[in-house]
């Protein structure tokens, strides 16, 4: 059979309950400027990604035989990946559930939004913001909130000991200061 006959698959066949990563019935939050930034991604592929590529794939289709034309079908995988990120975006920001760590009332516990410094049981200082799963990037101490240690923290407050399970077991760490920014 014809590979032009046959469905590729996207790769992100789900039922559509839960957007990915999230545990069941659980709400998908997100800071404003992780909002901003996921909106402005979609903008970006709708906009300027897609129509480029798309005349890209017109201008390859009118060459001839599109079988071993090279811009052509990497045209077409390039489409079909943007695509495919254009739906998990828009469902995501469907989904999204906007809370501004600038209006968090009690301010002397650990909520979504939450700056906090901690020490490690080896007095090592560490800083993190709890966000959402989309915003998360451990390398400038975004922490996703349904991580271990999110977890852990959440309505902790300042001198708190709290318990972290982690794969090497449990580890103890301490609140020593908590912020929230925006």
């Amino acid at each position: 059979m014809s590979k032009a006959f046959t469905k590729e698959s996207d790769g992100d066949e789900d039922d559509g309950a839960e957007p990915q990563g999230l545990p069941p019935g659980s709400k998908n939050y997100m800071r404003p400027r992780g909002f901003d930034a996921l909106k402005a991604e979609l903008t970006q592929l709708l906009r300027v990604e897609r129509p480029r590529v798309v005349e890209v794939v017109s201008w390859a289709a009118g060459n001839g035989d599109r079988s071993e034309n090279g811009d052509y079908l990497y045209g077409k995988k390039r489409l079909r990946e943007i695509d495919r990120r254009i739906r998990f975006l828009t469902k995501r920001l469907e989904s999204a559930h906007v809370v501004d760590p600038a209006q968090q009332k009690k301010r002397d516990q650990v909520f979504f939004g939450a700056t906090v410094t901690y020490a490690n049981s080896r007095d090592d200082e560490i800083t993190v913001t709890i966000v959402g799963i989309d915003e998360a990037d451990m390398e400038r101490g975004l922490i996703s909130w349904i991580s271990p240690v999110a977890r852990a923290l959440l309505k902790a407050s300042e001198g708190d000991s709290v318990a972290v399970r982690t794969p090497g077991g449990v580890e103890t760490i301490e609140v020593i200061a908590i912020a929230y920014d925006g």
